[in-house]
């Protein structure tokens, strides 16, 4: 006999079908390949106690403080570690248990399916002059040629975009918007782009989405996350697709020391409050953005994407755009112009942990790198 190590990031499913193994077996031994990490904040002594024996029950485990197991710290943290049938259990025996452990399965149960969506590249196009990477600006025939050269080069979503949100800018007004993004949406539409893919417009002033959606745009990209209830009234109008992005305040403010307790919580609650807004306007089609550098330390970037698989528990999109932006710059100082390595770091990360589309400038070089990344998932035993 021999043996070797395999990674623990191989397609299992793939694999045992090589092995030849039944289909009853697969659904199984999948279930059991996945592990998850949970991590409860302010739990009650009471609470842990039970989910730890629960949990030990079915061969999972709690991890709890000194302290915990005998009640002399009240309320503590703790990680749950589980594969994916034994949160199945847990899910379901946690209902009839007290101390909010309802609410502990409630929350579990929505991790049990994950929905599967293919990877797609949003290129960009800004049709101002004050965006913050000077390669994504364009104007005119410019910016439609460039479109055309981003569909050849694979992208499956363009943005367009008439006003910068970096950190510091002033939105210049709903009619300067217009004034800048129009002439593009409109050859856009003249030469029927919208047929060969999609096209999103990054605004939240009702007036322009609306013109862009009347001229074959398919999604509204909101940085403030339907704020503006009529942006959401706009694009259930139009049964389009909404990108809600999460914001702490507003590009002009938004980096004057931003501070979370816990940025997953944050975000986790205002994506729940706007999705609300979404569906009440009969919005399906629904893509969440994290909004790496809007209101946000380097810190909490980085969790974020690291921990990005917390938000597949809504069931929709997630959306990533870290390309080029300041927090390559933190890490390592980098010229904006120079940040394209630390962009392909930082988006490969982003779809590994769960991110299903992905804002780039540099659409080519990001069609080869998940093109790559691609091959590599695609290989088992």
């Amino acid at each position: 006999m021999q043996i070797y190590k395999l990674s623990n990031e191989i397609d299992i499913v793939k694999s045992m079908n090589k092995l030849n193994v039944d289909s009853a077996g697969i659904t199984i031994m999948k279930k059991k390949s996945k592990l998850h990490f949970f991590y409860l904040k302010n739990i009650y002594c009471g609470a842990s106690n039970i989910l730890k024996q629960d949990a030990l029950s079915i061969g999972a485990e709690l991890i709890v403080p000194h302290g915990g197991v005998d009640c002399s710290v009240q309320y503590h943290d703790a990680i749950l570690i589980c594969n994916t049938k034994q949160l199945e259990i847990l899910s379901n025996k946690e209902k009839s248990q007290p101390f909010k452990l309802k609410l502990l399965a409630k929350i579990l149960s929505e991790f049990k399916q994950e929905k599967k969506f293919p990877l797609k590249l949003m290129g960009v196009i800004n049709a101002n002059d004050d965006s913050f990477f000077s390669g994504s600006r364009f104007k005119g025939e410019s910016a439609v040629d460039k479109i055309e050269k981003m569909i050849e080069e694979g992208a499956d979503i363009i943005d367009i975009g008439g006003v910068s949100s970096r950190p510091g800018s002033i939105y210049p007004g709903i009619e300067e918007e217009l004034k800048r993004v129009k002439p593009i949406i409109e050859e856009i539409y003249k030469r029927n782009l919208y047929q060969k893919v999609s096209f999103s417009i990054d605004s939240f002033e009702p007036k322009v989405i609306d013109f862009a959606l009347n001229h074959g745009f398919n999604i509204a990209n909101d940085i403030t996350g339907l704020a503006n209830e009529e942006v959401a009234k706009v694009v259930g109008q139009y049964n389009a697709g909404v990108c809600i992005m999460h914001i702490k305040g507003i590009p002009e403010n938004m980096q004057n020391n931003p501070y979370y307790k816990n940025v997953i919580l944050e975000v986790d609650t205002y994506f729940q409050k706007r999705i609300e807004t979404a569906l009440k306007h009969n919005i399906e089609d629904i893509i969440l953005d994290i909004g790496i550098g809007f209101g946000k330390r380097l810190e909490d970037n980085l969790t974020l994407i690291k921990h990005l698989e917390h938000f597949k528990r809504f069931g929709y999109e997630l959306l990533v755009g870290a390309s080029r932006k300041s927090m390559i710059d933190k890490i390592i100082p980098t010229p904006v112009e120079k940040r394209l390595p630390g962009t392909l770091a930082l988006h490969l990360e982003s779809v590994k942990n769960g991110a299903t589309i992905i804002r780039a400038h540099d659409v080519a070089e990001h069609k080869q790198a998940f093109e790559v990344y691609k091959a590599l998932e695609n290989i088992d035993i």
